[in-house]
């Protein structure tokens, strides 16, 4: 079937509606989402039961890039930087040397048992070097698995920001491979250049984007996820243009924002988390109708020797040389040894291989397409275990709480209290996002003149106003009190 204007709605709901429900069986069973997305691309592909003709690895890798866009921003955003403050160097080291070491690793091993050659080797590895976050946690939440101490955010913090290191070495280890005159060394200053121009920009423009959604005072709340994306765009964009690193600016773009004061926050992070949702739905889908399965058989030898490599010896081998100069139990080493998911992120860059037009890069895509299903297949669907094995699961009776389960939990309290604005306090005159409220309370509602009002980031406070303050505790409250400069009376709930 080829894709026309006429059906291409109809079949993109289709499959859309069955990813969802495919996902929804994924958390029963403890399956990667990204399997059964890809699996239900490959069903409706050309030589699957859909029939629907695609091989254009140029419309796949814009829809990847898109969508790799709105996954590391979303990612961005939840991110915590109180949380990860601790663990920054660790999750750093391993995003960059870690990567560093597998792509190497695993390029020198396929250059000495194919007959690729070296910088054919370095290609592919530095394809596979990055992990994939959505199919980690995807598989912890269905599990409901909790780990001790920090090594999820750890995780998350390596598998948020090694797309960056991997989508360069994929982009220098291609240019090696076309221009094999060149030397290995040429790549150094051109790794400087991207990383510090990435990382300057992307915090620039972090600063500069939390100016406009704060002073443009937009009147409809719904344009704020909007303008974020825009914002998203033009961070990846004018940074790719200037020689940076697009992805790493985006990452920490969203980072910065995520842990500021912004207008209509909560429903650009909600926003983001679906479209995110989307954007891994369709990336998976494209890239299973990109792929034809009587492909894969040929490769499955060398292919299966790869895989075994790089979860045995290449990710370990990093991770511990990664890891060598902070204090971590082997154990929790080994675990995140283990859990170094490969998914749908080289199977995008593996299209640039297929754009350039080199030698074997049919090859190479269809190896990096069998070592991500392997990855998920063997690492996924053991992390569990892994887990428990080595001792870094919490039990059940110390699982850190949810927000829902301290709501219904008898020693949960929540205190409520009016607070009146008299004349010359110094947060009149000010918009609430400005006042750095406390995370662990909200303004509920403001009485004024007589009228019920209920405020967002844009109200600005006036002499008089009521404000009706909900906080988790009295230790919310006393924030509350320090930020307002005001007391009021307390009535507990």
């Amino acid at each position: 079937m080829n894709i026309t204007t006429e059906n291409i709605l109809l079949i993109g709901s289709a499959l859309l509606f069955i990813s969802i429900l495919a996902g929804k069986t994924s958390y029963r069973v403890g399956l990667p989402t990204l399997i059964l997305f890809l699996a239900v691309g490959m069903l409706a592909g050309s030589e699957g039961l859909g029939g629907i003709y695609f091989d254009d690895p140029k419309a796949a890798q814009f829809i990847g890039i898109v969508s790799l866009n709105f996954i590391l921003f979303s990612g961005g955003l939840d991110t915590n930087w109180k949380t990860i403050k601790p663990i920054f160097w660790q999750g750093i080291s391993l995003s960059t040397l870690g990567v560093l070491i597998t792509a190497t690793s695993l390029g020198v091993f396929i250059w000495a048992i194919t007959d690729f050659s070296i910088y054919e080797g370095l290609l592919l590895g530095a394809i596979v070097s990055s992990t994939d976050a959505a199919a980690v946690f995807s598989i912890l939440r269905s599990k409901n698995i909790a780990l001790k101490t920090n090594i999820r955010p750890t995780l998350e913090l390596e598998s948020g920001s090694n797309d960056p290191m991997a989508y360069f070495l994929t982009i220098a280890f291609l240019g090696l491979v076309i221009n094999q005159d060149e030397s290995l060394w040429t790549i150094v200053p051109l790794f400087f250049k991207q990383i510090t121009l990435g990382a300057l920009l992307g915090f620039l423009f972090g600063k500069a984007g939390k100016f406009v959604i704060n002073k443009i005072n937009i009147d409809f709340e719904g344009l704020y996820p909007v303008l974020a994306i825009a914002v998203m765009f033009f961070t990846f964009s004018a940074t790719d243009f200037l020689g940076g690193n697009g992805f790493l600016a985006v990452y920490l773009c969203a980072v910065y924002l995520g842990n500021q004061d912004i207008i209509h926050k909560k429903t650009i992070m909600r926003m983001f988390d679906g479209l995110a949702w989307l954007m891994q739905i369709a990336l998976f889908l494209t890239l299973g109708l990109l792929v034809y399965p009587s492909h894969i058989p040929p490769i499955l030898g060398i292919g299966l020797l790869i895989s075994v490599f790089l979860i045995f010896i290449a990710r370990p081998v990093s991770v511990f040389i990664s890891l060598m100069f902070f204090k971590m139990k082997f154990r929790r080493r080994w675990y995140i040894s283990w859990v170094g998911l490969r998914g749908a992120v080289p199977i995008v860059f593996a299209t640039y291989p297929l754009l350039a037009g080199i030698d074997k890069a049919d090859v190479i895509f269809n190896i990096v397409f069998f070592i991500s299903v392997t990855s998920v297949l063997v690492q996924g669907t053991t992390l569990s275990v892994v887990a428990k094995w080595l001792h870094v699961a919490l039990p059940q009776k110390v699982k850190r709480k949810t927000p829902v389960d301290l709501f219904l939990s008898d020693s949960a309290k929540s205190a409520l209290e009016e607070i009146n604005l008299q004349q010359g306090n110094p947060s009149v005159g000010k918009k609430i996002v400005d006042l750095h409220f406390p995370k662990n309370a909200i303004i509920a509602m403001i009485k004024r003149n007589g009228k019920f009002i209920t405020p967002n980031g844009t109200t600005v406070l006036e002499t008089g106003d009521s404000l009706i303050v909900l906080a988790e505790n009295k230790d919310g409250l006393e924030q509350v009190h320090d930020c307002l400069h005001a007391y009021g009376s307390k009535l507990d709930i």
